[in-house]
């Protein structure tokens, strides 16, 4: 993959965007090394192995920022308290997310994120590091609330997709919006995130986003799976990792747990897997 990206000097996912001379490319881990900053950008399901490859590297006080989007899968923890595990307490955590698709990120189209940490001056930091005139970052310390509404509304992107390759309309994909953030709310208050992080851009925004564009994964798939594709072949023709379908069976697992209702993540659940 790097020897791709040092030959073309750019992302095949991200196909005219070309990447900054003075950007280095390597798969040597030891590169975290006296690093203030170092920034995880996995898929979910690598977040945990990849926070333990480099925790005995990091500088003690270096700040991570978690930029991936979802839960982790056999422990139903958000994925800054999986890198937590992993690296220890001292180290500060961040985690970067809202409306932001990368193809539009890279193309320098106006976008809006928020940095939340418990560690108010590492989000701040954050904040500084990343605004520029094109990328805005509102600072938060509701770390629960930003993850779970940047894994949950993945779930809704799916049945939003699925909706539209059943041949349903607007009104239909509005009604299903606005129910899942409400359950989507509903879940992340039990879990100790504040309702009002819902409507922000880590809720309501990235909810907007994910279930409306086609450069989501999670819609592209639903629309596979609307139009008669078996899940599991849908999420494999997508060909990149629907996080959706994961979350779908977490997030019906921690609604159990924590005795909340969310009828509509039961049954994405059921169109899924059963």
């Amino acid at each position: 993959e790097s020897a791709i990206l040092r030959e073309k000097r750019e992302n095949p996912m991200l196909k005219g965007v070309p990447l900054p001379d003075g950007l280095a490319l390597t798969s040597d881990r030891e590169c975290v090394k006296n690093c203030k900053v170092v920034v995880l950008a996995t898929p979910s399901f690598a977040v945990r192995t990849t926070a333990r490859a480099v925790a005995s590297l990091l500088e003690p006080s270096a700040v991570l920022v978690s930029v991936s989007k979802g839960i982790e899968k056999d422990t139903a923890l958000t994925l800054t308290d999986a890198i937590a595990q992993e690296v220890g307490e001292g180290h500060p955590i961040v985690a970067l997310s809202g409306p932001s698709h990368a193809e539009e990120v890279g193309r320098g189209v106006p976008t809006v994120v928020v940095s939340a940490s418990r560690d108010k001056a590492a989000a701040e930091l954050v904040q500084d590091l990343f605004m520029n005139e094109r990328f805005r970052v509102y600072a938060s310390d509701d770390v629960v609330g930003v993850e779970l509404g940047a894994a949950l509304k993945n779930v809704i992107a799916l049945c939003a997709g699925i909706c539209d390759g059943m041949g349903f309309g607007d009104n239909t994909k509005a009604a299903l919006m606005t129910r899942g953030l409400t359950e989507i709310a509903r879940l992340g208050v039990a879990l100790g995130g504040r309702r009002e992080t819902f409507a922000g851009l880590s809720g309501v925004g990235d909810l907007i986003v994910t279930c409306t564009s086609m450069h989501s994964r999670n819609r592209r798939c639903g629309i596979l799976i609307g139009q008669g594709t078996p899940a599991a072949e849908a999420v494999k023709e997508i060909g990149a990792v629907v996080e959706g379908y994961y979350a779908a069976a977490t997030a019906r697992a921690l609604a159990q747990k924590a005795g909340v209702e969310m009828p509509i993540t039961e049954a994405a659940y059921q169109v899924l897997y059963g």
